[in-house]
């Protein structure tokens, strides 16, 4: 059995096929996700597993050199969006780099998603509770 943290085969593996600047998203139960993306589908009911849970699930095993969230998380999600930049920070600490972040509208945020590896979908309900990750490199 797999000792890390992470044990859902499907998120494992796409993790691990990242290369540099690969994207992979977290996304909240609402999210559209292009069909010609893989759909990796952990909602179990509203709420499980929270955004938050994925998120840092997948940032434990994850590089990350860059992140993507939608501008309206600002002003329709803020204590959402004070944790997860929190968050950020810390993995930055953990990992000796520079996140950059970048902001976009909604709209070009599910534009983007049409080219991630993978989209996770969490059981999140709470509005644009999603982002998009860079895949850095650890050398």
């Amino acid at each position: 059995m797999k000792k890390a943290m992470l044990l859902n085969a499907d998120v494992s593996q796409v993790i691990a096929k990242l290369g540099h600047t690969d994207t992979l998203a977290i996304a909240d139960a609402g999210l559209p996700i292009p069909a010609t993306t893989q759909r990796i589908d952990l909602a179990l009911t509203q709420g499980v597993p929270t955004f938050l849970q994925v998120f840092a699930t997948v940032i434990s095993e994850m590089q990350v050199e860059h992140a993507v969230l939608a501008e309206e998380i600002r002003q329709h999600n803020p204590e959402l969006h004070a944790t997860l930049l929190g968050q950020l920070k810390q993995l930055e600490q953990q990992q000796g780099n520079t996140i950059t972040l970048e902001y976009v509208s909604h709209q070009a945020f599910k534009q983007q998603t049409q080219t991630t590896r993978a989209v996770i979908r969490s059981g999140e309900c709470s509005p644009y509770a999603n982002v998009i990750l860079s895949a850095g490199v650890t050398f």
